[in-house]
């Protein structure tokens, strides 16, 4: 590991029997990766303030076939944290630098909310990696400035996290945050095990510096290159399949349309009575989009 770098949390992982972990020394850091299963490849990619654990309800109904890789994030869960390294394009050498290190010429890929939006960059920067893409609970990287401004107010969290001092005191200290973040982004909060909440919540806490970081390089380079409209010089060409909720209430439906003059392949479907967290709220819509997407061994 390099000099600079940070050692992760050292916390007992969820118990899950089915899953396998290594690491991986991977650019300046050292990634935690579980795996459930074997054959092809599917990189799964969480969102925030979770880990790798976010997919086991989803690896338990995923058939034999498929190989799910489920790394930690740079900073989150157990892999290495670093001062730097947390902006997109950073996040995205990262998993290329992965793929390289297991072996993996190319993937499938799958995505949920800071986790999908990473996907999409990888997409369009390495559209030869990936045989097809599932993206979960974000908007595609062309939304529309006339449906983006009257939905401004749904991120109003994010100035709690953001700035470098405040966001970090009150991921590290206010675990109630965490835990109300998660249950008020679920269209029904009853769909969390206390034992969820708790992990998430001290997961949160102890990778405090990851999470702010995160969306503080969005605001320091995503949102002025949304701005600039820098991705209308780009191309979808990765088979997609976008699935969002109905009642998702940070990234609603009227974030997905409108990006079909940049994809050669993208169906945009909602999942009727669904929140923010697909992989925990509908697990069997995730599968039975990788199986649709992927291949009938999904």
């Amino acid at each position: 590991m390099a000099p600079h770098a940070v050692v992760g949390p050292e916390r007992p992982m969820p118990g899950d029997a089915t899953a396998g972990h290594r690491w991986a020394e991977v650019r300046d850091t050292r990634l935690h990766v579980a795996e459930f299963g074997s054959g092809e490849a599917v990189l799964m990619l969480h969102g925030f303030p979770q880990h790798w654990f976010a997919w086991h309800k989803v690896a338990e109904l995923v058939g034999g076939g498929h190989r799910l890789i489920c790394p930690d994030l740079r900073g989150f869960g157990w892999s290495g944290q670093t001062r730097r390294g947390y902006d997109t394009d950073g996040l995205a050498e990262d998993m290329l630098a992965l793929l390289d290190a297991l072996g993996l010429e190319k993937a499938w890929l799958v995505g949920h909310d800071w986790g999908a939006h990473l996907g999409f960059r990888l997409c369009l920067r390495a559209p030869e990696r990936f045989s097809g893409y599932l993206a979960l609970n974000m908007s595609h990287p062309w939304p529309r400035h006339r449906a983006v401004l009257p939905n401004l107010w749904r991120m109003w969290f994010t100035a709690l996290v953001e700035y470098p001092v405040l966001g970090r005191a009150v991921l590290r200290h206010w675990p109630a945050f965490t835990r109300f973040l998660l249950r008020h982004q679920a269209a029904d909060a009853s769909v969390w095990q206390e034992a969820e909440l708790a992990e998430y919540s001290a997961a949160a806490s102890a990778c405090a510096h990851a999470g702010q970081a995160l969306f503080w390089q969005y605001v320091l380079r995503d949102i002025p290159a949304l701005v600039r409209g820098s991705a209308r010089r780009q191309r979808l060409t990765v088979p997609t399949l976008l699935l969002g909720g109905e009642r998702d209430n940070v990234i609603p439906p009227s974030l997905l349309a409108g990006a079909e003059p940049y994809a050669d392949d993208l169906t945009v479907r909602i999942v009727a009575g669904a929140g923010h967290f697909l992989p925990q709220e509908r697990p069997q819509a995730v599968a039975d989009a990788m199986k649709e997407l992927f291949g009938a061994d999904a």
